[in-house]
């Protein structure tokens, strides 16, 4: 049997920087699996090079049994996996409605010749992607800032809308890069409580993450990056405990 994600010998240069190198592992179906390291390990890159965002030097990355190489970040989008991003890249502009509209895959309704020559299969479509949208809001608590612009959320709220908008999608594998980043208190418990509901629900989570009490709070299984290779996996109390890792992470022990 087939692994959910599996990521064999990827390798990619940026001209004499090397940031994969050799890069294989394995994700679970169902699981929260993060993905850890020092800055400049690699991890972020890794992302890119499954959601089709760059192409690697060699390797392969198959999901479900079936190969992404060559494969566009719309197509691999279709084929199920979806992203966030460290910068968020949110239309700040719009509110957060407009925002998980615009991260849905259906764009029926949204064709001149179909809104011209049926407007009412038009107008029932477009009904139909504001009610997905809101109850996707609902879902990860944002339903009351709907219609709020996004420059106007929290950044604590802004982290909760990448993720809405990667769930307007329909990806079951989510690959999240560092969704805690710079919260904390109720908006940090908020995040992690989501990401737990997302996994009861039956969704795959990737999660790149720095905070250790996090990927101990919520990690099934933890992958160790490092200068672009991975040195080891396990359970997250095997990966934190082990010495010589927290010399590479750390520069001591936790």
């Amino acid at each position: 049997m087939s692994a959910y994600l599996q990521v064999e010998g990827l390798n990619k240069s940026f001209g004499g920087l090397q940031a994969l190198r050799d890069c294989s592992f394995t994700v679970a179906q169902g699981r929260i699996t993060c993905l850890v390291g020092p800055n400049g390990a690699g991890k972020t890159t890794i992302f890119n090079a499954i959601t089709g965002f760059l192409v690697p030097d060699t390797g392969h990355v198959t999901f479900q049994g079936i190969s992404l190489d060559g494969r566009t970040s719309q197509q691999i989008v279709r084929h199920g996996i979806a992203r966030t991003f460290q910068n968020l890249r949110l239309f700040v502009d719009l509110t957060a409605r407009a925002n998980v509209l615009a991260g849905m895959q259906d764009h029926v309704g949204e064709e001149p010749f179909t809104a011209i020559f049926r407007p009412f299969h038009t107008a029932r479509a477009l009904a139909a992607k504001q009610d997905a949208a809101m109850a996707v809001l609902a879902h990860v608590g944002l339903a009351a800032q709907a219609d709020m612009l996004v420059r106007n959320l929290s950044y604590g709220e802004q982290k909760l809308l990448c993720i809405a908008r990667i769930l307007a999608t329909g990806a079951e594998l989510l690959l999240l890069d560092e969704p805690t980043s710079g919260l904390s208190g109720a908006a940090l418990s908020d995040v992690m409580a989501l990401l737990r509901r997302l996994q009861a629900e039956g969704k795959t989570l990737l999660v790149v993450e720095h905070n250790t009490r996090v990927v101990q709070q919520i990690a099934d299984d933890v992958l160790f990056l490092h200068q672009g290779h991975l040195i080891a996996q396990g359970a997250p109390a095997d990966i934190i405990a082990d010495p010589k890792l927290a010399e590479i992470y750390f520069g001591g022990a936790i």
